[in-house]
């Protein structure tokens, strides 16, 4: 994944040193967006609307090919200057004035958007803004070239008017701001098609996607002569008086994601509660003498789920990070805490991961909500950082793992349907168990984000999709190696990503 100046240095050094020319890598472009056309779009006349720039000549060499495979095809000018006549190699294309474009679209089957390219930001003026205007209004399907145009495809965000895409074919790799909202919504389905850049430079991809293939590589295996012993116990801190379904959702999470034994420390008034729910699970009564010493035998603990914030919750919270040496998971209301006493981070001696959403994250770093999901990235990269810690920073447009010093790994697994209240206690439950099989703080998150995302695909459900569903199947979903998902839809397409629900 990678940010607008990212590409461009990319793009610079497969030109500049490695001797690819411009007009190879335009060439290979506008194949491979020819190629999704007709696979996708296969009847009717072609319209694209090309830019000044770079993704104007790929929309032409697109129009080129399709035309030489015997498609229809018009073209709009939608910058100061017409398309480079050059790229047509002799075959005539009608190019269309951007006053025209309404006419042009009328009746074609598809819509390619070249208007804008990616170091393009600020809103769209003069004939790009009138000409995407008139593509978001002709009601047919559009395939945007890279990224939408009028998305800043570093930060997501649309200054003004901007393409909405059924299909983005972006060239190389992911852009951040194709999954970050709103981009996300105007992206569509997302294509990443190899075009004939070399590897990236160390240091280049500062984030990665958490892919099936690197799922499948990092889940802990399952001895053949496991038992509960050897699978690791998790102790879930979780439930003050009241909240007993905080507790029992991280407990699920943690059964289901494959925990050999789970202990859920809670208030004695949530017992029969707890115990009703979950009669796999043991139970400790959070009041009794000694009960923070006792977790100090877990493989992992998991705290903060609905377990208060009073001061009375801060000394039990002081208690149980200065016992164990095993790693420990802060959420919820113990996030809160730390952010309130950040000195509480210099107690903890142990692989610590943090789980915060962006109000939480916001807590913990000083500064407003609406910063953290502006800039997701840079929030839980400052937090890991400062906490000197793995940060798992949840539904900020997408969620994210960040350690200092490794590529920020980036979900997309799942859909909107998983924005109910419990989702992060299952989740928590989910990477406590993984951090007990034996994953680092890090990638037991990003294990956590991937198959519980993964579960509420299989789950079926969409609005009406309850965290007690995501824990049911992750069993499946942890089973599952990828091979339902299909082939790729042609040579060449390293990712398709569905639209977000």
């Amino acid at each position: 994944m990678l940010t607008a100046d990212q590409m461009r240095a990319w793009d610079d050094a497969a030109i500049r040193d490695r001797g690819i020319p411009q007009r190879v890598l335009m060439e290979t472009a506008g194949r491979g967006v020819a190629a999704v056309v007709q696979r996708l779009y296969p009847h009717g006349r072609v319209a694209a609307a090309a830019g000044s720039g770079n993704n104007g000549g790929d929309a032409m060499v697109a129009l080129r090919v399709l035309a030489s495979w015997g498609r229809e095809v018009v073209a709009v000018q939608a910058g100061s200057s017409p398309p480079d006549a050059a790229l047509l190699h002799g075959w005539m294309v009608d190019v269309r004035p951007a006053d025209d474009a309404a006419d042009a679209f009328r009746g074609a089957g598809v819509i390619l958007d070249g208007v804008l390219g990616t170091g393009s930001t600020g809103a769209p003026r003069g004939a790009s803004a009138g000409v995407i205007g008139a593509m978001n209004a002709a009601g047919l399907p559009i395939v945007a070239l890279d990224g939408p145009s009028g998305i800043d495809l570093t930060t997501g965000a649309a200054a003004g008017i901007a393409v909405r895409a059924e299909v983005t074919v972006t060239f190389g790799a992911p852009k951040r701001g194709l999954l970050l909202f709103p981009g996300r919504e105007h992206a569509g389905r997302i294509l990443a098609a190899e075009i004939g850049f070399h590897p990236a430079d160390a240091g280049s991809d500062t984030a990665r996607l958490i892919t099936p293939a690197w799922a499948r590589a990092h889940l802990p295996a399952v001895s053949p002569g496991a038992h509960k012993g050897t699978l690791g116990l998790v102790s879930v801190v979780a439930g003050r008086s009241g909240m007993a379904g905080a507790a029992v959702l991280c407990g699920w999470g943690a059964l289901r994601a494959g925990a050999g034994k789970v202990r859920v420390s809670s208030d004695a008034e949530n017992r029969a509660i707890v115990q009703t729910a979950l009669p796999e699970a043991l139970f400790a009564d959070r009041s009794a003498g000694g009960a923070a010493e006792a977790l100090a035998d877990s493989q992992a603990v998991v705290a903060g789920a609905g377990m208060g914030t009073s001061g009375e919750d801060l000394a039990f919270l002081r208690a149980v990070v200065g016992h164990g040496d095993s790693p420990l998971l802060l959420d919820a209301d113990a996030v809160t805490l730390l952010a309130r006493n950040p000195g509480l981070r210099d107690a903890i001696h142990r692989p610590l991961l943090l789980t915060p959403h962006p109000g939480e994250m916001a807590r913990l770093l000083s500064i407003d909500t609406k910063g953290v999901v502006a800039d997701p990235f840079a929030a839980a990269e400052q937090a890991a950082e400062r906490f000197r810690c793995a940060v798992l920073l949840k539904g900020a447009g997408v969620s994210l793992v960040a350690q200092a010093g490794q590529p920020t790994l980036v979900n997309v697994a799942g859909h909107a349907g998983v924005a109910t209240g419990g989702m992060g206690d299952v989740l928590g439950g989910v990477a406590g168990a993984l951090m007990a099989a034996g994953a680092p703080p890090r990638e037991a998150a990003a294990l956590a984000l991937f198959y519980a995302g993964r579960a509420a695909q299989i789950a079926g459900r969409g609005r009406g999709l309850l965290p007690r569903d995501v824990a049911e199947a992750l069993p499946f979903a942890m089973m599952d190696d990828g091979s339902a998902d299909g082939e790729p839809l042609l040579p060449g397409i390293v990712l398709d990503l569905h639209a977000a629900y």
